[in-house]
């Protein structure tokens, strides 16, 4: 009798080990899955931060990442504290580069990302711990974390640690680290999903050029009909304005606009200085409605006795004295202002000197020049490495096909053109650098151009 206690007894602890040890993986079992997990990969879409401390200060920037199979991608880095946003795009018409702000895009045929990672990207994450056959494993509560080589454009970045939700192997955090093992390159997911449905035109690069950020949407869309169209659409439907003043009003007003037609008819009251009016109409291009009104609460805001309306990025004002006229033609009055705020900056960003030199190289000289309307700096460096730096705020503009490819600069991407004499061209807070040199390696371009990172004009 106790010796079949004793046999039960071991049963039971057997069983109890196996029990136990059922919901623990190795690195082995972990990686058959992800190898899994790739092979059906159809979309994602994630969105987080990544902290940047190659610099002096860290450098925060907002990420967001989109991916539909076979091949097209979407990658969003916005400036935290400036509010300038890149975008990065891959479609059937090849590889963009969009700067929206600056209304500048370069495109060029490319099989980015295949040929380099991104530590933003899931395909690049999996595919560092899918290669490193001594992958260091671990484990916690929620996370399994792999430590693997690292392999990027930048040298500098030795290994890296990824954490990857238990539940469906999303990635939740990535720390990217130099030789030294000091964290230069955080990432944190705030969220990560897959088989994510995107719109038609997700990765349709006008689409991205114009509706980056859509508090600016009317602006970038001005003089395009088909999409006045649809802004007047949704002004028809919003069709309330709220406003301030003293009294009582009502009337019925009507506005034209040329290039463009704008209808409508309004009404309004006051009691106190809180105004409701209702407008219905239809707009087509870019212009802005005028007309006589009394008490007429337009798509905008009046505040006491001044009532300010804009469609499609032009600006009027009218002043309620009986007749309210204002009027800007194809949105020659914005686009002036523009005009004069980009010459105001490309007068006052001063000369931005990159923090780090090559060893046995020396700064010789800085000239002030003109490229067509723009007004430019250009410094030049010589001794062991020779190259120029040009440093210009550029008036709007667009760049079509380049024969080059994506250089990644940790807090923007930039573009590389030439053979024997390279260009490493990138925006930074709305100015277009220009790095030029003939035997300057790529590893050291990409720390000159970092150099740039958080620093202010002289």
């Amino acid at each position: 009798m106790r010796r079949f206690t004793w046999v039960v007894a071991l049963v039971m602890v057997c069983l109890s080990l196996v029990v136990s040890g059922c919901g623990k993986k190795d690195a082995g079992s972990v990686v058959k899955e992800l190898d899994g997990v790739m092979s059906k990969l159809q979309s994602y879409h994630g969105k987080g931060q990544m902290t940047l401390r190659t610099g002096q200060d860290p450098q925060e920037y907002d990420v967001e990442v989109s991916f539909q199979a076979p091949s097209f991608y979407r990658i969003s880095l916005t400036n935290a504290k400036k509010d300038i946003t890149q975008i990065v795009l891959r479609n059937d018409d090849g590889v963009f580069v969009l700067t929206p702000h600056l209304n500048k895009s370069f495109r060029f045929q490319s099989d980015w990302p295949e040929n380099q990672g991104q530590v933003y990207l899931y395909q690049s994450l999996v595919q560092s711990i899918l290669m490193d056959n001594e992958r260091h494993f671990t484990s916690d509560e929620k996370a399994y974390v792999f430590d693997v080589v690292a392999n990027y454009q930048n040298g500098s970045l030795a290994r890296q640690k990824v954490w990857l939700d238990k539940r469906n192997y999303a990635p939740q955090h990535v720390e990217v680290s130099d030789a030294n093992s000091n964290v230069m390159v955080i990432v944190k997911f705030d969220q990560f999903e897959f088989g994510t449905k995107f719109e038609k035109d997700q990765f349709d690069m006008q689409r991205n050029m114009t509706g980056w950020n859509l508090k600016t949407l009317p602006t970038m869309m001005q003089g395009d009909s088909k999409t006045g169209e649809k802004s007047a659409s949704t002004d028809s439907k919003a069709g309330t304005g709220a406003a301030s003043g003293k009294g009582t009003a009502a009337g019925n007003g009507t506005g034209t606009a040329t290039n463009g037609t704008a209808t409508g008819q309004g009404s309004g009251s006051d009691a106190k200085g809180d105004t409701a009016g209702t407008n219905k109409g239809n707009a087509a291009g870019a212009g802005t409605a005028t007309g006589d009104s009394k008490g007429a609460a337009a798509p905008g805001t009046s505040s006491d006795s001044t009532k300010t309306s804009s469609a499609n990025g032009s600006q009027g004002t009218a002043t309620d004295a009986g007749s309210d006229k204002a009027t800007a033609a194809n949105g020659t009055q914005a686009a002036a202002i523009g005009a004069k705020k980009d010459t105001s900056k490309q007068q006052s960003f001063g000369i931005i000197e990159p923090r780090y030199m090559p060893s046995g190289v020396k700064k010789q000289d800085v000239t002030e020049l003109k490229l067509g309307e723009d007004q430019a700096v250009m410094l030049r460096y010589s001794g062991k490495y020779n190259y120029t730096l040009m440093e210009s705020r550029p008036q709007v503009q667009t760049v079509s096909v380049l024969p080059g490819d994506i250089l990644d600069l940790g807090f923007t991407l930039g573009v590389v053109t030439g053979d024997a004499k390279k260009t490493l061209t990138w925006t930074y807070d709305g100015i277009e650098f220009r790095l030029s040199t003939g035997d300057l390696p790529e590893t050291e371009m990409i720390k000159v151009a970092q150099a740039v990172q958080g620093e202010i004009g002289k």
